[in-house]
């Protein structure tokens, strides 16, 4: 897709245009516009996650500008992506890392549409995943109504976050669909360092700070599944994930 208008970020994200849209391939100009947003998004000094935040100012930030969140032609890069992105060995590290993959639109997906896409794009990517033979990443479920559920990729556990326009948290709110991936054994990692309960009530707070209230989606893995996070909207106890287990047919 063609972006021929992007605007800076200002206000979280809100930024409100109409970016008209032609062709397949980003031209490099707009590419590199929409890596500014990301970064200027994360770089705001309100934005709640830390995380992201530390991951940024290290180098240990990846991003990936590709076409549309429906579209199945740039299944292969970002899963190409994946397995770097998880090939790190996260014992001689010390910064976060997360990818960034930043869709070219649609830019008005409403919350619902915008939870559709995510695991259409998801359920492809894992597709791809077991296709080319790589096993689930092990102490994880590939059930997402399991507690212990995470998405695999080269057999490495990965947590998903994503943004978008119409998003209902303003940390979650671009002018672009985007899903951001960040691998378990860094949380791991925290765990074992005993930094990883401060920084998950720094984040909260500063979340809470940002938009009034508390986010009621946010829990602790191994409680109730962290799929329910993944798309930003707040979803009741009936909801289902639309992303059947690895194994079903």
């Amino acid at each position: 897709m063609l972006l021929e208008k992007i605007p800076t970020l200002k206000n979280n994200g809100s930024a409100n245009f109409e970016p008209q849209v032609s062709g397949k391939i980003f031209r490099s100009s707009a590419k590199e516009t929409l890596r500014r947003c990301i970064i200027e998004h994360i770089g705001q000094s309100d934005f709640p996650c830390v995380g992201a935040k530390s991951a940024l100012a290290q180098g240990g930030l990846t991003i990936l500008t590709v076409g549309a969140i429906s579209a199945t032609s740039d299944d292969l890069r970002i899963h190409d992506a994946l397995l770097r992105l998880g090939s790190v060995d996260d014992a001689g590290v010390q910064s976060f890392r997360s990818l960034a993959v930043i869709f070219a639109g649609p830019q008005n997906l409403r919350e619902p549409d915008f939870e559709t896409a995510l695991w259409r794009r998801l359920g492809a990517l894992m597709a791809e995943d077991r296709q080319r033979g790589y096993n689930y990443a092990p102490d994880f479920s590939d059930d997402p109504d399991d507690p212990h559920f995470a998405l695999s990729f080269g057999g490495q556990a990965m947590f998903a976050v994503g943004l978008h326009p119409q998003a209902s948290r303003k940390a979650r709110r671009l002018p672009f669909p985007a899903i951001m991936f960040n691998p378990h054994d860094q949380f791991k990692r925290l765990r074992a360092e005993q930094n990883y309960e401060r920084m998950r009530e720094v984040i909260l707070t500063r979340d809470a700070d940002l938009d009034g209230e508390p986010n009621p989606m946010v829990a602790r893995h191994g409680e109730i599944s962290e799929a329910r996070q993944y798309s930003g909207r707040a979803v009741g106890s009936n909801w289902r994930c639309p992303l059947s287990p690895r194994g079903a047919k």
